[in-house]
């Protein structure tokens, strides 16, 4: 007899047993949604670790040196 044969035969005692007001994920769903919440912390202090490694600071435009203005006026963009 197969593994999905024998399953077949469970299934309509399950069904009389299942109680629907008490449906619950349990522990096979408290599991997987504790690993996606471990995952999402892990993704979140690495992401963390890395934009603290980031440097903000932009360099100055050489252009904008090169061009002083002349009489406290903004010269004219092109």
């Amino acid at each position: 007899m197969y593994a999905t044969q024998a399953l077949t035969h469970l299934v309509p005692l399950a069904a009389e047993e299942l109680d629907k007001n008490k449906v619950t994920p349990g522990v096979l769903g408290f599991l997987v949604f504790a690993a996606l919440a471990v995952g999402v912390w892990a993704l979140m202090k690495s992401m963390n670790r890395h934009m603290g490694r980031v440097n903000f600071e932009e360099a100055p435009d050489p252009d904008a040196a090169a061009e002083p203005v002349a009489g406290g006026a903004a010269a004219p963009r092109k």
